[in-house]
C-alpha cells in the first residue's frame, strides 16, 4: 500500500498514466492525492476528470482555480478561454454529472495519519490549521449545498487582499478562495499579491513566497501544494512540497510517494504550445 501525491494535471492525462504505470499504481491498495487544476490547457482534460472520478475513494483532489473557472463556464458566468482546451467536457454526455462531482471536492485535505496538509495554492499567512480548515469548510458548504452560483459569479476579484476574522459575506468567501487557489507571493504585511508569477529570484524585493512569511504553521506542518509552476527546481523548506512542475508548459509532471518521499517525474510527451 502506497500513497502518491501528484501536481497539477491541467489535462496532461498521458503523462499521469505513464507515471502511474511506472509505480504500478493499484487502486485497490494505493491512494492518489491531487493538488487540483485537473483541467485547462492540456488536451485531455475530460480524460483527467473521468479518470480521477472513476477511482472513487482511491483518489482525492482539492479544487484549483482552473477547476473553479470550469464551474463558472459551465454556469454560463464566464466564456471558455481559447487557450483552455475544455470543449470536449461540454460535449460529454455526463457533463452535468462531472460538474456536480467537481463542486463536491474540498479546498483543503488534512491527512492526520500521514501528517500532511494539501491545498491547491497554499495556506494564508494569517491562519493556523484550525482556521484554515474552518475557512475551507465555509466555502465547501456553499459550493455543495448553498447558492454556489452567486458565489462563483462574485469570486472574480482581488479584494480583500488581507485576512481579518471580521470579514463577512462575499468578502470573506472571496478571500478564502483566493488564498487557497490563487496565492503565490505576499507582501511583508501578509497582503496577497496576484500580479507576480515570476521565479522567486526575479520577484520584487517587497514580495515573499507565502511560505517564507512568519506563520508558525509553515514550520510545524507538512504542506503540499501545486499552482506555482515557476517554482520548478526552486529549493523550498523541507516540509513545504511544491508539486506543480509545469507539465502543460512543456516541462514535467511530478509524482511523490509519500511513505519514502521518493519523486517520480515524466517529461511532457507533446508540445502543448503547438495546440
Amino acid at each position: 500500500m502506497a500513497t502518491y501525491l501528484v501536481g497539477d494535471l491541467q489535462g496532461c492525462y498521458d503523462e499521469l498514466q505513464m507515471l502511474l504505470d511506472r509505480v504500478k499504481f493499484d487502486p485497490t491498495q494505493d491512494t492518489l492525492y491531487l493538488t487540483g487544476d485537473l483541467v485547462a490547457r492540456g488536451d485531455k482534460s475530460l480524460e483527467c476528470l473521468h479518470f480521477v472520478k472513476s477511482l472513487g475513494t482511491a483518489a482525492y483532489t482539492v479544487l484549483g482555480n482552473h477547476d473553479l473557472h470550469l464551474i463558472s463556464t459551465a454556469l454560463g458566468i464566464k466564456k471558455i478561454k481559447p487557450r483552455d482546451r475544455v470543449a470536449p467536457i461540454f460535449a460529454a454526455p455526463d457533463f452535468f454529472e462531472l460538474i456536480h462531482w467537481l463542486r463536491q471536492q474540498p479546498l483543503l485535505i488534512h491527512h492526520e495519519q500521514l501528517n500532511f496538509v494539501m491545498t491547491h495554492a497554499g495556506i494564508s499567512p494569517d491562519w493556523n490549521l484550525a482556521t484554515a480548515k474552518a475557512c475551507a469548510n465555509e466555502v465547501e458548504n456553499v459550493l455543495r449545498y448553498g447558492d454556489y452560483r452567486y458565489l462563483i459569479e462574485n469570486m472574480y476579484s482581488e479584494q480583500p487582499d488581507r485576512w481579518s476574522p471580521n470579514l463577512k459575506g462575499l468578502d470573506r468567501l472571496r478571500y478564502i478562495i483566493n488564498a487557497f487557489t490563487r496565492m503565490r507571493f505576499c507582501y511583508r504585511d501578509h497582503r496577497l499579491d496576484f500580479a507576480c508569477k515570476q521565479p522567486i529570484k526575479d520577484a520584487p524585493k517587497n514580495l515573499a513566497p507565502w511560505f517564507a512569511l512568519d506563520n508558525p504553521l509553515y514550520q510545524t506542518e507538512n504542506i503540499v501544494f501545486g499552482h506555482w509552476a515557476s517554482l520548478v527546481d526552486e529549493i523550498t523548506p523541507p516540509n513545504i512540497y511544491a508539486l506543480d512542475t509545469g507539465c502543460v508548459w512543456n516541462n514535467r509532471l511530478t509524482l511523490l510517494r509519500w511513505e519514502d518521499k521518493r519523486y517520480f517525474t515524466q517529461s511532457a510527451v507533446k508540445n502543448y504550445s503547438d495546440f
